[in-house]
């Protein structure tokens, strides 16, 4: 004969275990402070943005003989003057607004003063990287870029290794290719040409990517709300009725 017992059970009461208590203090905690990191990632940015806008409203400046602190200078409006090395230019690989493979061509300029600085004239396709391809884009003498100031950025997490010897690159490493360009002590930063057309066409200016994007409340939400979720289920876990019995069979 099967027996059930059929007595209503007792009051539920908060009971937790030990390992479903540490597994979820832990995890509780980590997106806690996942959280936590994203708003301040969000302030972060946020200075980034408003330094981006303070300084596009600036008038375009010439840069000085010397920068002590570059990021002072990011996406400030600047003009320069001299004469570009061609010889020494360097090649960063990129791609153009129709993703087709290229690279932006950093040359070195020696202003009147004696300071060098590292000019990114813009994006060539692959075939033009040679030089000799675009000489009429050669422009000897005294010229004058207007630009953007741009400090060197770190290497991403899948962004290959830089190979000077083949002078083919993949990010701002400024002093590295300042050495490979024979230009070192030049300024702390590039200057991005804008968009004026050059001789031949090529390169072509205005490169500048200065949309920067703040998700960082939504990760913030998202990592707190899946916090929440976690303590909520180790409460309903752990919230049952005292005399909890499973149906015997005897």
């Amino acid at each position: 004969m099967i027996s059930t017992d059929t007595r209503p059970a007792g009051p539920k009461r908060f009971r937790p275990t030990l390992w479903p208590t540490v597994f979820t203090v832990l995890i509780v905690g980590l997106l806690v402070a996942l959280g936590t990191w994203q708003l301040q990632r969000l302030a972060w940015k946020q200075g980034l943005i408003d330094a981006l806008h303070a300084n596009q409203a600036l008038p375009a400046v010439e840069l000085p003989a010397r920068i002590d602190d570059p990021e002072a200078w990011r996406y400030r409006k600047v003009g320069v003057t001299g004469s570009f090395r061609f010889e020494d230019e360097i090649h960063i690989v990129a791609y153009d607004e129709a993703s087709k493979l290229g690279y932006l061509i950093v040359v070195p300029m020696v202003r009147g003063d004696g300071t060098t600085v590292l000019v990114n004239r813009g994006w060539v396709p692959t075939e033009k990287a040679d030089p000799k391809t675009r000489q009429d884009g050669q422009v000897a003498g005294t010229v004058t870029v207007t630009g953007m100031a741009r400090p060197g950025w770190p290497q991403g997490w899948f962004v290959p290794d830089n190979a000077p010897d083949k002078n083919i690159w993949f990010w701002g490493d400024l002093a590295a290719m300042a050495k490979t360009a024979h230009a070192e002590g030049a300024l702390p930063l590039f200057v991005e040409a804008d968009a004026t057309p050059n001789p031949g066409g090529l390169p072509v200016g205005g490169q500048s990517v200065i949309n920067l994007r703040n998700d960082h409340l939504q990760y913030a939400i998202t990592w707190y709300a899946l916090a929440i979720g976690m303590a909520v289920i180790y409460f309903l876990f752990h919230f049952r009725p005292d005399d909890a019995k499973k149906a015997r069979t005897p």
